[in-house]
């Protein structure tokens, strides 16, 4: 048995997240986690990439100021390894290499850009720890601010099938939501692109296999949140909950008939999510109507475990 103290660092396009873990390698090889800390940010990183394909200086800046509290947490928890991933935003900037050169300086390790599939076979890896594999093969989605990933596997982490396309949170906000709240026609629109990008993952990952559905990652959590109408964010709460497809549309429409002072209001939705949570729900929405149709899967299950969790595994495992 071998014991070891990681620490997990995941850069998306709205979020920077932390997670030091204790690890636990059993002699079998089988591995388990004990979180120490998690942590996140909303940095906004990918602000404008979709439209200018650079990063924005004041995005590098709320990335650095980040980035020097968790340095700082790491060597007062006695980190003994850290891997940093940096997923869409990074992938599309021209300007990248600021970001490599900041991270770099302040973090000591080299951040790595990690490909879409995988970052999808890394939220796989996590996601599904606390699932019962009787429950599988399972669908794990992840909506990223600027990609989502789709990835179909079984409970022991044999990767089927995984595909990552250009569609999240923060992008379809950017080119669709203009107004507040979005009119009719923007939903429409936004629906539209989601469907029309997601059907390249549909096409790539055959979902009709899946017998469970897993959503990970910040837009699938809050909506339980705020499903559930808790009076604050409760992880114990949303982790392993349920959203029917009624509830997924029902939870959608209300937010996206929101001003973004009444968002901004509900207790449950994290204030930097509070302008791309409607966008987030429209992937959701158009992922529950295919799956429905297609899968004959009605409910989804909601997972507080990620990609951070599978980024921290693999310190570990081969």
């Amino acid at each position: 048995m071998k014991h070891s103290r990681v620490a997990a660092i995941d850069c998306g396009t709205n979020s920077i997240r932390l997670l030091i873990a204790d690890v636990t390698v059993q002699d079998d090889g089988s591995s388990s986690l004990r979180d120490v800390h998690r942590e996140m940010r909303i940095v906004r990183l990918g602000q404008g990439v979709d439209a200018t394909g650079r990063l924005a200086p004041e995005a590098l800046d709320r990335t650095r100021a980040a980035l020097v509290d968790y340095t700082a947490l790491l060597r007062r928890k006695g980190v003994e390894a850290v891997r940093m991933v940096a997923t869409s935003a990074t992938r599309d900037a021209a300007n990248r290499d600021d970001f490599f050169a900041m991270t770099r300086e302040v973090l000591g390790v080299e951040a790595e850009i990690i490909s879409g599939d995988e970052e999808a076979r890394l939220s796989f890896t996590g996601a599904v720890g606390d699932c019962d594999p009787a429950d599988g093969p399972f669908l794990v989605v992840d909506i990223g601010g600027g990609s989502t990933e789709l990835v179909l596997g079984s409970l022991d982490s044999s990767v089927e099938a995984a595909k990552s396309v250009d569609i999240g949170c923060v992008r379809i906000t950017e080119r669709c939501l203009r107004d507040d709240p979005p009119t009719a026609s923007e939903v429409s629109e936004a629906s539209d692109l989601a469907a029309s990008v997601l059907q390249t993952a549909f096409d790539a990952v055959a979902v009709a296999k899946a017998r469970s559905w897993i959503g990970v990652a910040g837009t699938v959590t809050t909506l339980s949140a705020v499903a559930q109408d808790l009076p604050s964010y409760d992880v114990l709460a949303t982790h392993l909950s349920t959203l029917s497809t009624d509830q997924i549309h029902s939870v959608s429409d209300r937010l996206l008939a929101m001003t973004h002072d009444e968002r901004a209001a509900v207790p449950t939705i994290h204030p930097g999510r509070v302008d791309v949570i409607g966008g987030g729900a429209i992937i959701l929405r158009v992922l529950a109507d295919h799956l429905a149709e297609h899968a004959g899967i009605t409910h989804l299950t909601v997972s507080e475990k990620d990609i951070l969790d599978g980024i921290a595994l693999s310190l570990v495992t081969p």
